[in-house]
């Protein structure tokens, strides 16, 4: 049976699931805008050693985690099952053994504390996450809509235009490597560390975002993103310094390749956000907490752009939780027998 409240006299409180890729976190956020906890248990370091995530470590890492890290969130908000009102759950995009871990903790738990269980499609989740305040003093507004979504990650890059809750609508996306995955695969190239936006951001800080010229694929016509043009101009610059047995500038190279993805993504998004006649811009997805991106949308004064604090660019239960919310709210429920998602569809 449903536990439906009065949303004039009671706060929604949801709980939420994220086990998409290397991160197992949980959340409960009330009324969809304000995380009365947040906890992440990150794998980072554990995958570290093989320069990207290994899915079988991950998997079973998730399942050594999942039930203290659930435990965690719901002592930290001073709730327990009985006080809330349903629980969201990642059901993909991402890692099949690594979905399946939280799927099953939320079926059950659903099933033991006779809540709603609701589905959340995981870019959807970082979408969400622009809604999100900081505390119960955080007076920031929410978006408005229509809006356009730059949704941009690890495993994507979209422009998402958005013209109600729930109601998308896939402008266009990249054709080869999404520009976090751009951004790991640069980083080898230069040696530096995984993961690879955060090291090259350290870098570009450094560098010189002119000292190369590296190509812009403008996709003229389209919504397209495309940087695997751009990571091969990045290989024959390395290997031409090798050829020469010259020092690799590493931080010039690391400032030229960030400047120009970052180029191309802020371009698109204000000429779409122009053709569509969005009211704002909404900014999402683990390269959101590039700062040079950053600064490239809040430095323009054209159009009023979220973007989610840091701490929810990263993958994180959050964002799920707040999905869950305007999920619930419009009605969803899913079955016990809900399966994963393994596709970014969200329409």
């Amino acid at each position: 049976m449903d536990k439906r409240k009065d949303l004039s006299r009671q706060p929604v409180r949801v709980l939420g699931i994220e086990t998409s890729c290397d991160e197992t976190a949980a959340a409960v956020v009330e009324d969809g805008r304000i995380p009365l906890s947040n906890v992440v248990a990150s794998q980072a370091e554990l995958h570290k050693k093989y320069g990207g995530v290994f899915p079988e470590v991950a998997s079973r890492q998730h399942i050594r985690t999942i039930y203290a890290v659930v435990d965690e969130a719901l002592q930290k908000s001073h709730l327990s099952l009985r006080d809330l009102d349903a629980v969201a759950v990642t059901r993909g995009p991402g890692l099949a053994g690594s979905l399946v871990v939280g799927m099953n903790t939320a079926k059950g738990i659903a099933l033991a504390g006779n809540l709603p269980l609701i589905g959340v499609n995981h870019l959807e989740g970082h979408l969400y996450a622009a809604w999100v305040r900081r505390d119960e003093h955080d007076d920031h507004p929410e978006p408005q809509f229509p809006l356009v979504a730059l949704l941009v990650s690890g495993g994507h890059t979209e422009l998402i235009l958005i013209t109600d809750h729930l109601q998308y609508k896939r402008l266009g996306g990249t054709l080869d490597d999404a520009a976090g995955e751009a951004f790991d695969k640069v980083a080898r190239l230069l040696g530096l560390p995984y993961p690879g936006g955060p090291s090259i951001q350290n870098a570009a800080l450094r560098g010189n975002p002119e000292a190369f010229s590296f190509p812009r694929a403008r996709l003229d016509g389209t919504w397209n993103f495309s940087f695997s043009g751009l990571k091969t101009a990045v290989l024959r610059v390395v290997r031409e310094f090798e050829e020469k047995q010259q020092p690799l500038p590493v931080e010039d190279l690391a400032a030229s390749f960030q400047a120009a993805v970052v180029d191309v993504l802020f371009t698109k998004t204000l000429q779409a956000a122009r053709m569509f006649k969005a009211q704002e811009i909404l900014l999402a997805g683990g390269v959101s907490a590039n700062l040079a991106l950053r600064a490239a949308f809040t430095g323009q004064n054209e159009f009023r752009v979220h973007i989610p604090d840091l701490s929810l660019c990263t993958d994180n239960a959050v964002m799920i939780a707040t999905a869950g919310y305007y999920r619930w709210l419009h009605g969803q429920r899913d079955p016990l027998d809900l399966d994963v998602l393994p596709t970014w569809q969200l329409l």
